[in-house]
C-alpha cells in the first residue's frame, strides 16, 4: 500500500475543502471497498479523509413526506429501521441480500452507492483495464466476463455497477443530496452513475470534492407493495449475476378475463449494467396493462431489445425475463390472492 496523509474532517465544509484542494484525495467513510483497492494498488491517494464521524448518521422523516437517508448511516442500521422496512421494504431486503452482517455494520449508505466495479480485471494491476488505465484496453471483452454488462456497456469497458442498494434506490426515484466547493445540489440516483462510453474510469457524475450527504426517498403511495430478488451463483454472499427490484401498483380495473390490471410500477434491474438499471421501457409497457405473466415477460423483452451479450453472459436475458416475470408474479399474488397464485404457479412452470 501507498504512503497516505489521513486527516479526520470536522465538518462537512472542511472534508470538501481538504479533497477538492488535492487532486487525488479521497473520503473515507466505512472503507469496505477502499481500504481493499489501497491493498491491491488500485486506488493510491495521497490523502485520505475521514468523514465517518461527520454528524450524518440519522434516517428522518421530511415535512413532505420525503425519508431522507444520512450519508454515513450504517447499511444494518438502514436494513433494520422500522419505517423502512414498511414503506420500503424492496430497500430492506436489497441491503440484507447484499453482504454480510459484518459488512452491513461498517458499511454506509453513500459509499455503498459509491463502490467500484468488482471486475477482476480493474482489481488486477497486471491486466489493462481501461477503468483503471485509460486507453489500456478492456481484457474482459476477450476474457471471463460472466458477471459483465449486456446494457449499455462500450467498447472501452463492460463492467457492472455492484451494489444491491443502488439497485433498490433506482426504483424508488430516490435522489441524492451533494455538497460541493460551490455549493449544494440535488441528483436523480438514476443520473449520479454514468455508462462508460469513451471515458469508463468516470463512474459517476460528482465531480472531484463533491461529497454525498445524504439520500433522499421521495413518498410513494405503493412502495410498500414492493420486493428485490438476486440471482448468484450460490445461496451465501456473492454479488448478482443479475437483480430485479420492483414496486407493482394493481388498479381497481379488471381486464376482460377478470384479472387486474396495472395502475403504475417501478421496475430496475442489477448486474446488467454499467449503473443501476431503471427499466423505464417495461414500465411504459406495464402501465394500464393486465397483470399476466405473458406481460411481465413481453415488458421484459421490450427492454432487453437493446441488449448486447457475450459468450459468457447471454445467459443473463433469459436469466432478467424469468426473474422479472417471477417478481412481479409474486407481488400481484400479494395483493390480489388466489389470481395472483394462478401467475405464480405459470411463472414457475415456464
Amino acid at each position: 500500500m501507498r504512503p497516505f496523509e489521513y486527516r479526520r474532517a470536522e465538518d462537512v465544509a472542511g472534508a470538501v475543502a481538504a479533497v477538492a484542494d488535492h487532486p487525488d484525495a479521497v473520503y473515507l467513510a466505512g472503507g469496505t471497498n477502499l481500504v481493499d483497492h489501497m491493498k491491491l494498488g488500485v486506488a493510491t491517494p495521497s490523502l485520505v479523509v475521514d468523514i465517518g464521524h461527520l454528524p450524518l448518521d440519522q434516517i428522518v422523516e421530511l415535512p413532505d413526506g420525503t425519508v431522507r437517508i444520512g450519508a454515513t448511516v450504517r447499511n444494518s442500521d438502514l436494513a433494520a429501521h422500522l419505517m423502512i422496512r414498511q414503506r420500503y421494504p424492496v430497500l430492506a431486503q436489497a441491503l440484507l441480500a447484499g453482504a454480510s452482517g459484518q459488512l452491513r455494520n461498517l458499511a454506509t449508505t453513500a459509499g455503498n452507492l459509491l463502490q467500484r466495479t468488482r471486475c477482476v480485471y480493474f482489481q488486477d494491476v497486471s491486466m489493462p483495464c481501461n477503468k483503471r488505465d485509460l486507453g489500456s484496453g478492456c481484457a474482459a471483452r476477450e476474457g471471463y466476463a460472466r458477471y459483465h454488462a449486456i446494457l449499455g456497456g462500450s467498447a472501452g469497458c463492460i463492467a457492472v455497477h455492484p451494489s444491491d442498494m443502488a439497485v433498490a434506490m433506482a426504483a424508488l426515484d430516490a435522489s441524492v443530496v451533494v455538497t460541493g466547493s460551490t455549493g449544494d445540489r440535488s441528483i436523480r440516483l438514476v443520473d449520479l452513475h454514468r455508462l462508460p462510453g469513451d471515458t469508463p474510469h468516470r463512474d459517476t457524475v460528482l465531480t472531484h470534492g463533491e461529497l454525498i450527504t445524504a439520500v433522499d426517498l421521495p413518498p410513494c403511495s405503493f412502495s410498500h407493495h414492493s420486493a428485490y430478488r438476486k440471482v448468484r451463483d450460490r445461496a451465501s454472499y456473492a454479488f448478482a449475476l443479475i437483480s430485479v427490484a420492483a414496486a407493482l401498483d394493481l388498479s381497481d380495473h379488471r381486464d376482460d378475463a377478470g384479472g387486474p390490471t396495472i395502475r403504475d410500477v417501478r421496475i430496475a434491474f442489477g448486474g446488467v449494467a454499467h449503473k443501476p438499471w431503471r427499466a423505464t421501457a417495461a414500465e411504459n409497457f406495464l402501465r394500464g396493462a393486465a397483470a399476466s405473466v405473458e406481460n411481465f415477460r413481453e415488458a421484459a423483452d421490450v427492454e432487453l431489445a437493446q441488449a448486447e451479450t457475450l459468450n459468457d453472459n447471454a445467459f443473463k436475458v433469459t436469466m432478467v425475463r424469468n426473474t422479472v416475470a417471477l417478481l412481479l408474479a409474486d407481488l400481484t399474488r400479494r395483493q390480489v390472492g388466489e389470481v395472483g397464485d394462478d401467475l405464480a404457479d405459470q411463472g414457475e412452470k415456464r
